[in-house]
């Protein structure tokens, strides 16, 4: 009973830790509230919801989204640009069984999987900046 105890305690702990360090949109937002202010009403509203527009900034976009998962560079006949992406955060599993043998002995084995994210494949969306501010935001329906 006590092994089972300390498991809990320590599994309890670790998520306490784990999601201590996520970072949610009312945190950035008060961690750049004097920034924030200076933002009309509607781009205030849209940030709370978690949504940009064309022509925000990057510390607009930051505060609504976070972090990007990834950042790179795109040149074209229109000149360059800056992309952020975001990969979805929804959790995933998989399932896996594998068999082995060897020395007259044989193993079965099963495994299961959970992430918290897709590969590169999997943003969900793309925000596309040309001289400072947002000129596209591609997102996958």
């Amino acid at each position: 009973m006590k092994i089972q105890n300390s498991v809990v305690i320590a599994f309890l702990g670790l998520a306490v830790v784990f999601f201590a360090g996520c970072s949610t949109t009312s945190s950035r937002i008060s961690k750049n509230q004097s920034l924030f202010d200076t933002y009309p009403a509607d781009v205030q509203a849209s940030i709370r919801a978690g949504k940009t527009d064309i022509g925000y900034t990057p510390e607009m976009v930051m505060m609504a989204f976070g972090e990007p998962d990834r950042r790179y560079s795109r040149t074209t006949e229109h000149g360059a640009s800056e992309v952020w992406a975001y990969k979805s955060k929804a959790p995933s599993f998989s399932f896996g069984v594998g068999v082995g043998g060897g020395g007259g002995h044989t193993a079965i084995g099963t495994g299961v999987g959970v992430t918290t994210g897709g590969d590169r494949s999997g943003d969900k969306m793309r925000v596309i900046f040309e001289g400072g501010k947002v000129t596209a935001v591609e997102q996958v329906k």
